[in-house]
């Protein structure tokens, strides 16, 4: 039995309110990550040993977790370190608070379960304050472990939903129009319902419901009788996730926008990320592809060898040749389609045109008049948060495009920077970008110094990819501020009618 005197029971009982803070903070990751195990340790690790006050904590807490095996007292540095840290990551979020779903609560249930099953082992070893200890130091891990035995069970609960979908589209009987990329999805679906509204009933799935839950639930609230074409935005995190989805809403259309490195950290090459895209391809009929890409335009010999053939549509603003196409001209963009010129539009600032030939590719196979698409091409809607243009009411131009960044997309950015605002100073505020695997570093530093003779001055939100940001603007300099709220206020203090800023990318606050 344990020896229950306050020396024991004290230490013991602090590192139990420990476990909450810290319980809180890694469900946040783990909500954040998609519950996908594994992540809630990868982000530990990135804030115990990547950043400097956070390293010496953590040291303190696993030697004192050491010794409290024989001074059970010392475990209070333990629960100590508990509440205060990871300093930075806080158990209520900067931006947004625990959404207290019905799998957040199962996932923080087991967790509790799994936390009180080691301290009744504490009891039994009669070591309650050593035992209690490690359960604190171990939360993060914990928290994945939980994870990783609900998640057959999640995948079985989340199976009566897809299976109603599936049973609905049976009833519904749209013609299905699947679209996934690297970047780009979201504002193409968006467009593609936009160009269909005029001719056709069309239900997109909503924001960014992209993943076997997001798509079931679209389908089961979204998709009413008569509808006609169902858009569907198809994400994945692994092979075989998006071959899942197709199973049971399989399109007739496949369209797919980009590759590029966005998710790298978890697919490990481009190559890998394109195999698990081009799953949307198979067994539907037309395949529309940004063939400026040119993983996708290498792509097309093997779509042209399949048996049955699916029927191919380049869509670019490069490239030469047949499909879609949307060529620069002075004023605007010619729309050609295989080859001959059918209308001059304008689009909105921020557009990607790439994006918007797909989406016409789209439209054309489903017989969509060309001129009634050429009219609606000039009112076509931007996507919040995505290369959206304003004026701030104090003169100042803001270019938001927080919502997500990958190279390309932040290269278009800078271009639009480099257009607009009439002052002496342009600003990139930008914390980075994220998810980019072992070219995470390579890639901020070629966006930094790509940002040099455009913008003004560079602010460096938080530490993910400080050093590399700061060594690609090296020549001219950067400022370094802890949050977005800290950028923004400096932006209000020193911008000036007529100056512009871009922010860049929106880093999670579960990021360091």
């Amino acid at each position: 039995m344990s020896d229950l005197s306050p020396a024991t029971w004290v230490p013991a009982a602090s590192c139990w309110v420990g476990l909450i803070p810290s319980g809180l903070r890694w469900l946040r990751v783990a909500q954040r990550e998609h519950y996908l195990p594994g992540a809630v340790d990868r982000f530990a690790a990135r804030w115990w040993l990547g950043v400097r006050p956070n390293l010496p904590l953590a040291l303190v807490a696993v030697v004192a977790t050491g010794l409290s095996w024989r001074y059970a007292l010392v475990a209070l540095a333990t629960a100590a370190v508990g509440v205060a840290g990871p300093i930075g990551l806080s158990p209520r979020g900067r931006t947004s608070p625990l959404a207290w779903t019905r799998r957040s609560r199962s996932l923080a249930a087991g967790w509790v379960v799994l936390e009180a099953a080691v301290v009744a082992g504490g009891f039994a070893l009669g070591r309650v304050a050593f035992v209690s200890a490690i359960g604190l130091v171990l939360a993060a891990p914990a928290m994945d472990l939980v994870s990783l035995v609900q998640e057959p069970v999640e995948n079985r609960l989340a199976s009566r939903y897809v299976a109603a979908a599936a049973r609905r589209l049976g009833v519904v009987r749209p013609r299905i129009v699947a679209i996934t990329g690297s970047y780009g999805k979201t504002s193409t679906k968006n467009y593609v319902a936009h160009l269909l509204e005029g001719s056709l009933r069309v239900v997109a799935s909503p924001a960014s419901f992209n993943n076997r839950a997001g798509l079931a639930r679209a389908v089961n609230e979204h998709l009413v009788d008569g509808t006609e074409v169902f858009v569907a935005e198809m994400g994945t995190y692994g092979a075989g996730e998006i071959a899942e989805l197709c199973s049971w809403c399989p399109p007739e259309i496949a369209v797919i926008t980009a590759i590029g490195p966005v998710h790298l950290e978890r697919f490990g090459t481009e190559d890998a990320i394109l195999r698990a895209k081009s799953e949307i391809t198979v067994g539907a009929a037309v395949v529309v592809l940004n063939t400026d890409d040119e993983r996708l335009e290498g792509f097309v010999d093997a779509l042209d060898a399949r048996e049955p053939r699916p029927r191919v549509l380049r869509c670019s603003v490069e490239g030469a040749g047949g499909g879609v196409r949307l060529v620069e001209v002075p004023e605007g963009f010619e729309l050609r389609i295989e080859g001959m010129a059918v209308g001059t539009v304008t689009l909105p600032p921020g557009v990607q045109p790439t994006n918007v030939a797909c989406a016409l590719g789209v439209a054309i196979e489903l017989g969509v008049p060309i001129q009634a698409l050429v009219a609606r091409l000039e009112n076509l809607p931007t996507v919040s948060h995505r290369l959206a243009v304003g004026t701030a009411p104090s003169g100042v131009v803001v270019i938001d495009d927080t919502f997500n960044s990958n190279p390309a997309g932040a290269r278009a950015a800078l271009e639009v920077l480099a257009r607009v605002g009439s002052g002496a100073r342009r600003v990139l505020v930008t914390p980075g970008m994220v998810e980019l695997g072992p070219r995470q570093a390579e890639e901020n530093r070629a966006f930094a110094k790509s940002s040099i003779g455009v913008a003004t001055d560079l602010i460096i939100v938080a530490r993910t990819n400080r050093r590399a940001l700061r060594e690609g603007r090296a020549s001219q300099g950067s400022l370094c501020l802890a949050t977005r709220d800290d950028a923004v206020r400096w932006v209000r203090e020193h911008l000036h009618p007529g100056d512009a800023v871009l922010y860049e990318n929106d880093l999670p606050d579960h990021y360091p």
